[in-house]
């Protein structure tokens, strides 16, 4: 995550559209992508991923969001999430991550919550919803605790000014969703497109960390 800059967040319910847009972040150049967790049979779409992944995506990390409960958090791990990302802090959701050495990145908004994740083991915080907390947030939030590190998810898009603003205030990382993987690239099946897009995105990314 802080390697990269940013996590694609995507979720379909087609398999073969999910599994072409992972292909076209990976030749994009993204080595992460977070499948978010919605509707009924989701864990089996993700099965399906991970095994492609595993196949066809070498070095490719493939995690779960929107994950609510440990239950949750424990059968995405067995159908091979890498990381799990939650909306809020869930201290069950840690226990079951830490005892597999899972990443876990648990929704926070506030600086208390920060840094009870932390002491339950957390590396990278999620601040959700970004676009409500802002980055004047993740830049006082670390003013007393500069080791802190912060992914916003929600309000980051893949503009120059827009994530200079969270990059400048000390991210170490963005999530980014349908400001990146649009429904008009999915509708129109232009993942073409999409790879240049993250191609992009990435680049612009590592010249705004290298100048902060």
């Amino acid at each position: 995550m802080e390697e990269q800059g940013m996590v694609p967040l995507f979720f379909h319910h087609d398999i073969d559209v999910c599994k072409k847009v992972i292909k076209a972040c990976y030749d994009g150049g993204a080595r992460l992508l977070e499948f978010t967790n919605r509707g009924l049979f989701a864990h089996e779409i993700f099965t399906e991923l991970s095994k492609y992944v595993i196949a066809e995506l070498p070095g490719m990390a493939l995690g779960v969001g929107s994950v609510t409960d440990a239950a949750s958090a424990s059968l995405y791990m067995h159908c091979g999430a890498q990381f799990v990302v939650t909306p809020a802090l869930r201290e069950d959701i840690a226990v079951v991550c830490n005892r597999r050495k899972v990443l876990w990145s648990p929704g926070c908004g506030s600086l208390t919550e920060i840094c009870r994740a932390e002491e339950l083991g957390c590396e990278i915080v999620k601040l959700f919803p970004g676009s409500v907390y802002g980055p004047k947030f993740i830049k006082s939030a670390r003013a007393p605790q500069p080791w802190t590190k912060i992914m916003p998810t929600g309000g980051v898009a893949p503009e120059e000014e827009n994530l200079k603003s969270w990059f400048d205030a000390g991210a170490t990382c963005v999530g980014m969703g349908s400001k990146l993987i649009s429904k008009d690239i999915i509708e129109k099946e232009s993942y073409k497109e999409l790879e240049n897009k993250v191609r992009n995105t990435l680049a612009l990314i590592q010249q705004i960390k290298n100048r902060t």
